[in-house]
């Protein structure tokens, strides 16, 4: 059980420690992510910018993802062969102006760092179900950055174990069995607002050591 997101980002921090003074950005999902994002980048003096991504469901089927979309692209599952050329660029002409307009509210004009060869750390403070996740780690893969790095305070174990396949490195601090959902494990799990998230990548948190 943690506190806040606070007293979590504070420990995945000091996991972290050994990356300070490398080349590498942190990438929060907002808005979660941002607290324990802003942290993490504090501590080991990386830039902190938020990643978007969506699913691309299938036409007869809007739940099954076929692929995904962020600000970096997209990328379809090798394995659809069902599924239109037509239709995908539609869908993500769709889901890119959706993204677009979340992106500049959070990071105004600025554009997506150039990831590669980068050592990347993907926060979010939980995971439950793990798709939104996969999608965004497709993403950045697609980017060829040096080292990924997914951290995040607690998942449940089966989604863990999926996504360490996935990734170079996972720090989940927790991983309990009887997962129900990511707020169960905060004393604290107020929402985050996008005042928050707008905040926190313009300024410096102070970070209180444990």
């Amino acid at each position: 059980m943690f506190r806040n997101r606070h007293d979590a980002a504070i420990v995945i921090a000091a996991k972290l420690s050994r990356y300070k003074g490398e080349k590498g950005i942190v990438l929060a999902i907002p808005r979660g992510g941002v607290p324990i994002g802003k942290i993490i980048a504090d501590e080991l003096n990386f830039p902190l910018e938020i990643i978007l991504a969506k699913k691309i469901g299938h036409p007869n089927n809007p739940e099954y993802a076929i692929g995904s979309l962020s600000e970096l692209g997209w990328v379809i599952n090798e394995n659809i062969k069902d599924v239109s050329m037509d239709y995908i660029q539609k869908e993500s002409a769709r889901l890119s102006i959706k993204l677009k307009k979340i992106y500049k509210l959070y990071m105004g004009d600025k554009k997506p760092s150039d990831l590669k060869n980068m050592i990347v750390i993907l926060v979010d403070d939980g995971i439950a179900t793990g798709s939104t996740m996969i999608a965004t780690i497709n993403m950045i893969k697609k980017s060829l950055p040096k080292k990924l790095i997914l951290a995040v305070p607690v998942a449940p174990p089966e989604i863990v174990r999926k996504l360490s396949k996935e990734v170079d490195e996972l720090i989940c601090l927790l991983t309990p069995s009887d997962f129900y959902s990511v707020g169960q494990f905060y004393e604290d799990f107020s929402q985050v607002s996008d005042e928050d998230v707008i905040r926190l990548l313009d300024t410096k948190v102070v970070i209180e050591k444990a």
